[in-house]
């Protein structure tokens, strides 16, 4: 029975993997903060490390690990953010796979996102050999995602065995923040608040595929790869009209130009967050959105193994769950 250490086992992605590496007969030993709510761990049969990912003492808290699985990461797309981002998702990489390799760990999964890669151009898919030059990448989020996958790959050139995955845009149960897929999508579309729409699109999985993918890299990834774990390229359109048919809630059916939306952006993030106003939509968020980010993840699919669960039956799993947690009534 290995045992695998994990950090972000409290978060959307992290706690779909570790049920998953339990019903594989892992023992599972997870990073948790002092402050993290363990809710999605609650009941599982999981040894709790408190820590953080700059902590000087991390490699003691993985003695007796075998494998690694680095899922943890701060998300964010507000620029007031932009220091913690660097802090934690480089600097914390940097420091995880170094006491990683002190305390002797033989493999690494490590969670990029397909945010590092970039986006194709004329809205063409793309696949792991597509790199956007850094300063391209829009906002501090998906560079700060780029420089933390070269951590891994410089300590992959130095010795360590690191497989690296690409989750796309996750879909399913455990949302328990939520992401802004789902604060944003599913939940605005449940409480009936999202009147328009931005014309866009996304590249979809079932969070349940992507935890899949991870053990998958695991055992069946080559060392110093990456693989994108994705499925299906849907414009926002076209995930609203499949929500509305499993919820049997109107879809919206007019679309805005982004400038409506940036406008406010700046607005809310320039001159009222100052202020002491909470704000609603974030620039790069909207800044993002004026690029369909379409993936291609048959490497993933014919080389590990990647489920295609249909993405409708991601999003009725996301719903189901929403309500059953009290997110919205039904």
């Amino acid at each position: 029975m290995k045992k695998a250490f994990v950090t972000g086992g409290t978060g959307f992605v992290g706690a779909n993997l570790v049920r998953l590496l339990l019903k594989e007969g892992y023992q599972v030993r997870a990073l948790v903060r002092r402050n993290s709510r363990l809710d999605n761990l609650q009941g599982l049969d999981v040894e709790l490390a408190q820590g953080d990912l700059t902590d000087p003492d991390l490699a003691a808290q993985m003695m007796g690990c075998e494998v690694l699985f680095h899922v943890a990461a701060h998300y964010s797309l507000w620029q007031t953010d932009r220091d913690r981002l660097y802090q934690v998702n480089v600097l914390g990489t940097r420091n995880i796979l170094a006491a990683a390799r002190q305390a002797g760990i033989e493999r690494i999964v490590y969670t990029s996102s397909v945010a590092a890669i970039g986006v194709g151009d004329h809205d063409q898919p793309i696949d792991e050999t597509h790199q956007s030059p850094v300063e391209e990448l829009v906002g501090h989020y998906k560079k700060s995602k780029y420089w933390a996958e070269q951590e891994a790959v410089k300590a992959c050139q130095a010795g360590q065995d690191i497989v690296i995955v690409n989750p796309s845009t996750p879909i399913g149960a455990w949302d328990l923040k939520p992401t802004p897929t789902g604060e944003d999508l599913i939940l605005r579309m449940l409480r009936r608040t999202m009147p328009v729409y931005v014309e866009t699109g996304l590249n979809f999985i079932h969070v349940e595929d992507v935890a899949q993918g991870h053990l998958l890299a695991l055992q069946k990834g080559k060392t110093g790869d990456r693989y994108i774990l994705g499925h299906q390229n849907l414009t926002l359109k076209q995930l609203l009209d499949q929500l509305s048919q499993i919820t049997g809630l109107p879809a919206p059916t007019r679309s805005i130009p982004a400038w409506i939306p940036l406008s406010v952006a700046w607005v809310d993030e320039r001159i009222l967050a100052p202020l002491g106003k909470t704000p609603t939509i974030p620039i790069d968020g909207v800044k993002m959105s004026q690029h369909p980010m379409y993936y291609d993840a048959a490497k993933a699919v014919s080389e590990l193994g990647l489920p295609q669960t249909p993405i409708y039956t991601a999003l009725k799993d996301a719903v189901d769950w929403f309500v059953s947690k009290g997110y919205v009534e039904r």
